[in-house]
């Protein structure tokens, strides 16, 4: 499956007298729908409808639909009427002007001062009476449906560039792990030699053999000191968090939240080993493992 991103922007419109199906059960110039919808990384899945009055009952069904494909994120959509006004002068019909004629006529009677009305007035009103009438159930639906299509491909087109990031970052973790394991015994060794060095110059036989006793505690000392220093586990798991990474990212689908938990946990180990560090070549490592880690969370916050 492909790895999706949370963050992406799709949007549609639909032809200026309406080019779906049902677009001829609304008046004659009734205008066209607009629909856009963008979304940016969330924990869960926040769904935010920006309506105008006329879609505010189209609400549950483009809910339901958005639930049906997405799974996290911020995701907000909006709607838009735009009157025929805008595009081109569309022609009021004749049950509408006489319907105007007798609301004036009506209220001349009560108003005489009032004027009457101008073309200008009469097709804007003739608008947002087509625009109130207007059936655009099926073909919001449908423009959403074309629209969410869209949003998905780019969110699959960033969560693909996401994935190769990840994979890049992989494996130059795993290289500074490679590094660090043969730094590992050596580092131990070194501070074997210099316990027993230390033990030598205090008992002031550093040109012959410590007794037994002593060369024991130092011994003791230096294993102690090794078992402290030791990052050996620390770099297994390391692996086997990356290892496990690799494989949510071939996998693909929901694996944003198991990713920042490994994330999480890939972290603490850098962290552990560079408190345990005693080389400055360790140290070095530690940092830039935790650069990449900290790049990678910051990425993988955008993963669904």
């Amino acid at each position: 499956m492909p790895v999706y991103s949370m963050t992406g922007y799709a949007s549609g419109q639909s032809g200026p007298s309406g080019s779906h199906a049902d677009a001829e059960a609304r008046p004659h110039g009734a205008g066209r729908l607009g629909v856009e919808i963008r979304s940016v990384n969330s924990r869960f899945l926040d769904l935010t409808f920006k309506l105008p009055e006329e879609l505010r009952q189209h609400e549950p069904a483009l809910r339901e639909l958005l639930t049906g494909q997405l799974k996290r994120g911020k995701v907000e959509l909006r709607a838009a009427i735009e009157s025929a006004g805008a595009a081109g002068v569309g022609e009021p019909s004749t049950k509408l002007l006489q319907r105007l004629n007798g609301v004036q006529d009506s209220i001349k009677s009560w108003l005489p001062a009032a004027r009457e009305l101008s073309v200008a007035d009469v097709l804007r009103l003739a608008a947002g009476d087509t625009l109130a009438k207007g059936d655009w159930g099926s073909e919001l639906t449908e423009l959403a449906q074309k629209t969410l299509k869209a949003l998905v491909s780019a969110r699959e087109r960033e969560g693909a560039r996401l994935a190769r990031m990840l994979q890049d970052h992989l494996a130059q973790l795993r290289k500074l792990v490679a590094q660090a394991l043969p730094l590992v015994p050596q580092l131990v060794e070194q501070q074997r030699a210099r316990f027993l060095e230390r033990w030598q110059e205090a008992m002031g036989l550093s040109g012959g053999t410590p007794p037994e006793a002593a060369q024991d505690r130092a011994l003791t000392e230096a294993t102690s000191f090794a078992i402290r220093i030791d990052v050996a586990e620390e770099l297994t798991r390391l692996n086997s968090h990356l290892d496990e990474i690799e494989r949510l990212v071939k996998k693909g689908g929901e694996i944003g939240k198991r990713l920042d938990f490994l994330i999480q946990e890939l972290h603490r180990e850098a962290n552990t080993l560079g408190s345990k560090s005693a080389t400055l070549e360790l140290t070095r490592i530690g940092v830039d493992m935790k650069v990449l880690i900290e790049q990678m969370r910051e990425q993988v916050q955008n993963i669904e």
